[in-house]
């Protein structure tokens, strides 16, 4: 799966970094999925930066959508779509983002994106972002797996941040080193095993899979802590996998079944513009969209209900009950 070429090698681009920019990239707790790829990277002694998405879940955040830099407390702009987030950064409302949870933790400053621009701003702002700070690899890692939908799964319900953010990454790989990954596989409930693994057969027989990578104890233990204080569902069920204590579980409020095997405590990382080029209707979809509505009604255009629609509608109704 890790050939010899320098296109299809994990190991030649890790090992030709110094300093990374990790970003979960489907928002809420995914940047506790970047740990385990900065365990890997650390081991090549690649200095790692983690961040995710100003878009928490809305049973964390009830205001619908991300978070404006307007709508941000106690964070610095690093670009008009990449902010420093330390452990006291939150919403204006008072909710705080798990990414100043990771700083807790971590005792490091975090990074906050910005979706709102669509895939041109993003990708411009996380290349602006990495040149300021040095970085020369850029890595982004989805929770669950919907990253790899073709948009007609049954299941799916949060394809909006995922689409943007792999069609900013499409971008982004032709400036700089950069992949992609999945961790947590089937962990949000919404590809089943079958789903994902159709879409992992097509990036293989691409030549878009370009490794992978366990859960080690020393990164187990730093995730046992962010969790602690970190609200998130998906990723939380692999570390309890990694620990021995899963069960099957419905999460986000019993709407999403969840039933995992070891699989989900690896990452495993794949091609960006395979991805977008040979699977990812989604992406291509929203390609060349200006903002967050517009990339939500491209996706509306080929049928596809996003998690920009859940919470406008959840938020609707629990204003109308009021």
């Amino acid at each position: 799966m890790t050939g010899g070429n320098t296109i299809n090698s994990i190991r030649r681009i890790i090992g030709n970094a110094k300093k990374a920019i990790l970003i979960g990239v489907g928002g809420g707790g995914d940047v506790v999925g970047t740990i385990p790829t900065a365990d890997l990277l650390g081991m090549f002694g690649v200095e790692c930066i983690l961040g995710g998405l100003s878009w928490e879940r809305s049973v964390i955040d009830p205001m619908p959508g991300p978070r404006t830099f307007e709508e941000t407390v106690n964070a610095r702009k690093l670009n008009d779509a990449v902010w420093w987030a330390g452990k006291d950064t939150a919403t204006s409302t008072g909710v705080r983002f798990a990414e100043a949870g990771v700083a807790e933790v971590t005792g490091r400053e975090t990074l906050l994106i910005d979706i709102h621009g669509g895939p041109d701003v993003v990708a411009k702002g996380i290349l602006d972002a990495a040149r300021t700070l040095g970085a020369d690899l850029v890595v982004g890692i989805d929770v669950g797996g919907d990253i790899l939908s073709r948009g007609d799964e049954p299941g799916l319900m949060s394809p909006l941040a995922d689409s943007i953010m792999t069609a900013a990454f499409y971008i982004i790989e032709k400036e700089m080193p950069a992949f992609l990954g999945l961790f947590g596989y089937g962990s949000d409930g919404e590809l089943t095993a079958d789903e994902l693994e159709d879409s992992m057969k097509v990036l293989a027989m691409e030549g878009g899979l370009l490794g992978s990578w366990g859960i080690t104890p020393e990164a187990l233990e730093i995730m046992e802590r962010v969790i602690a204080v970190v609200p998130t569902e998906a990723s939380r069920m692999p570390v309890l996998l990694a620990k021995g204590e899963f069960v099957e579980t419905n999460i986000r409020s019993g709407r999403r079944h969840v039933s995992l095997s070891i699989s989900s405590t690896v990452t495993y990382y794949f091609s960006p513009g395979i991805l977008y080029e040979k699977l990812s209707v989604l992406s291509r979809q929203v390609s060349g969209t200006r903002s967050l509505e517009e990339a939500n009604e491209a996706l509306h255009a080929i049928g596809v209900r996003t998690e920009l629609d859940i919470e406008l509608d959840k938020y609707a109704l629990e204003q109308g009950s009021r």
